[in-house]
This record gives C-alpha cells, structure tokens and sequence, in this order.
C-alpha cells in the first residue's frame, strides 16, 4: 500500500490515490448535498455525487452522505456501499447537517466534500480537516425562477456577493470550462477551481443497428426536470415551429415536475396532444431506448453546470440543439456533436438540421465520439485527485 513518501511509477490512477488517502490515515469522508439520489426532484447533480461515493465506498473508503429528507424515503439507507443519512427540510438541512457534524453524531470524518448546490454549508468557515468544494453551476437567473423577490435577489447576493470570500481559499472542483470562468469572474482564486467533466453511464450506447431503432419519422426528445429553469414550455414552442416545416415531426418530453399541467396546457392550446407526449419518469431502459430512437435531443434550460441529458444522449448516437448557455458549451461540441442556438431560433434550427442529412449524419458521428471521451471513472478520478492534494497540503502544515 503506498505511504506518505511513495511515488508511483507511472500515471496514478484512482486505486492509487484512494490507497494512498487510505495510508494517510484518509478513511471516513463525509458529504453534504441538498438532495438525494432517491429523492423525486434527484437530477445530474445527483447522479455525480452517487458514481463517485460507489467507486469510493468500492475502494474501502467509509463514507456518508447527508442530505435533506425526500418524500417517500427512509431517514436512513445503505446504497452502492456508501451510507445516506435524509434530516431536515429543504432548507432547515443546513444548520442541522453543520451542528450534527460539530457535534459528531455522525461519527467522526476524515475529509469532507461539500456540494454548494445554490445554498452554500460555509465549510471553509468551521471545518478544520482536509475538504473539497463541489460547485456544478452558478445559479445566476436561476434565482428567478426559483423564488419571488425579494428572496431571489437574497439568493443572488448570497451566492454571489456574501458565499465567495469564504471559499476563496477552498479547492473547489466544477464539471465544466464555463463554470469555471463564471467562478472566478464571482472573484475565486484560479489556482484554486478545477474543471474535470461529467461522465457517462456505459449504458448510454448506440444501438447495434442505430438507422433500425431510430423512428421513421423525425422525433425529438427532452429529458429534465419539469421546472422552470427548463423552460419546456421553448422546446414545445420550437417544436410547433419546426413541424410547420417538417412534416410528422414527434417530441417526447421525460420527466417529472410542478410545470406538468401547465405544460400540458400548452400542448393542448397548441393543438399538439396527439404528437407531443410529456412520458414522466421512464425506467432506465427506455429513456436508453428513446434517446436511440430519437433523431435530436433538445434542450431549452436557461442555466445549466453542465447538460447530462445532451451527453447521454450523444452517447446513443443522438446530437442535440439546445439553447447557447455557458453549461451547454462544455457539453456540447458547437457544430461536431449538436448545434448550440439562441434560444428564439431553437426551432428554425432543429428544422434546418433535420432537413439536411448529410449533416445529421455528420452530428451523428460526432456525438459518439465526444461521448466516447466522457467517463465517470475519469470524472471520479479529478475528484479524487482533487482531495488529495488536499489531503497532502494539510499534511504539510
């Protein structure tokens, strides 16, 4: 097992660095997230906290993660290896995860990974052993959509103006280029954000025989959270557009969320409920099987960290239009694996790039190969990497 003075020989990869954390007497590692995996408004965010904890907890490392309480979910739970502790209301979360990990009822920890998520825990303020940061998006607008004023305002400032001087310092680790720049634009130190991307479930694969799965007829999908940071209500809009110019044009909408009667609505007033299907939640297999099927991903969000739903699909060999936001430049490869639009063209766009099949095919191509580039082992890995440096500046002190 590699000690404080071990150096491998060659590129350390994640085994390495969890033995070396394991060896620095690194074993308990704590983590605090808004939400949970399970929890029924669980999104990209989520799924990244679960892919990292399994591969640790996998490793031997002992970690908790403590979140606010879901509906419909136990208090307490094992999942993949790793410990999920639910207390707390949405925001009452905070002061009580701060005041249990003062107090160690959750057994004492090693290391933490915090995941601002919005609302931050000020970690860097009473947390005295090694930590990360885990900040995937500013929320900005978000705000906005989120709150009325004046808490929206009382958000942005808390996020923008009050939170930053307290992390400055902190190793804070972002899932993407654009995040980053917004990070350090807010006033954080460069040496101190790190971008290390998103990956994607192995599951998410084209098809063996893709022209064979995809529809005969030209078909979009959506996938998120019915919220309004989404703004699905753009995406069934340029979808009427572009089927004025695209016959038998189809969109399929998977999720969940308080917008679903309103979107419903929309659809209806538009005259649309006959092509246009809001699927809810849909197992993992057939969300895997309509991004094959489908001929774009679309997306509309007005803020994103990082756009899981457009990798995921680019995986299956589906390229995406989606609005031009700063997430989406880091999840989307402009013109290789989709086509990044404002959001008043979204459907003049998806017509012109259903209508022309040389390019489609060439996004098709493009989309898998992006994809190919994006594992959560590697994701894992920058984060991993990321607490041990941590780990070896504290021990220096």
């Amino acid at each position: 097992m590699p000690g404080p003075d071990t150096t491998p020989h060659e590129t350390p990869d994640l085994d390495w660095y969890v033995d070396d954390l394991l060896a620095r007497g690194i074993r308990r590692i704590h983590t605090f997230a808004w939400r949970d995996l399970d929890d029924p408004d669980a999104g990209g965010s989520e799924v990244h906290a679960d892919e990292f904890m399994r591969r640790w907890a996998e490793r031997g490392l002992d970690v908790t993660h403590r979140t606010s309480a879901g509906v419909g979910i136990p208090a307490e739970a094992t999942r993949n290896g790793y410990r999920v502790i639910r207390k707390g209301s949405r925001y009452s979360v905070f002061p009580r995860t701060i005041a249990s990990e003062l107090a160690g009822r959750m057994g004492r920890s090693d290391a933490l990974v915090e995941i601002w998520n919005g609302v931050p825990w000020f970690s860097p303020v009473w947390y005295r052993r090694p930590q990360v940061v885990m900040l995937h998006h500013v929320h900005g607008p978000m705000w906005d959509q989120i709150f009325p004023r004046p808490f929206s305002w009382a958000g942005r400032a808390l996020e923008a103006k009050l939170a930053p001087p307290f992390y400055r310092r902190a190793l804070t680790v972002t899932p993407s280029e654009a995040t980053r720049e917004e990070l350090l634009q807010l006033g954080f130190r460069p040496e101190r954000v790190i971008a290390v991307n998103n990956g994607v479930d192995p599951k998410f694969s084209p098809a063996a025989r893709p022209d064979a799965a995809r529809t005969a007829h030209p078909s979009l999908i959506a996938v998120g959270r019915l919220a309004p940071v989404k703004r699905f209500e753009l995406v069934i809009d340029a979808a009427v557009e572009a089927r004025r110019t695209i016959p038998g044009l189809t969109l399929t909408i998977v999720g969940e969320g308080p917008l679903r009667a309103e979107l419903q609505h929309r659809i209806d007033t538009a005259g649309a409920g006959d092509w246009i299907t809001l699927a809810g939640h849909v197992t993992h297999d057939d969300l895997v099987a309509t991004y094959r099927s489908a001929w774009l991903v679309v997306s509309g969000s007005l803020a994103e960290g990082w756009g899981l739903s457009l990798t995921e699909g680019a995986a299956c060999g589906t390229p995406c239009v989606a609005t031009d936001i700063r997430g989406h430049h880091s999840s989307v490869r402009d013109g290789s694996s989709g086509v990044l639009a404002a959001p008043e063209h979204l459907g003049g766009t998806i017509a012109r790039v259903l209508a022309d099949a040389d390019r489609l095919a060439a996004l098709r191509a493009g989309a898998v190969a992006w994809a190919g580039e994006l594992t959560w082992d590697a994701s894992a890995l920058g984060l991993t990497r990321a607490l041990h440096t941590e780990v070896l500046r504290h021990q220096s002190r």
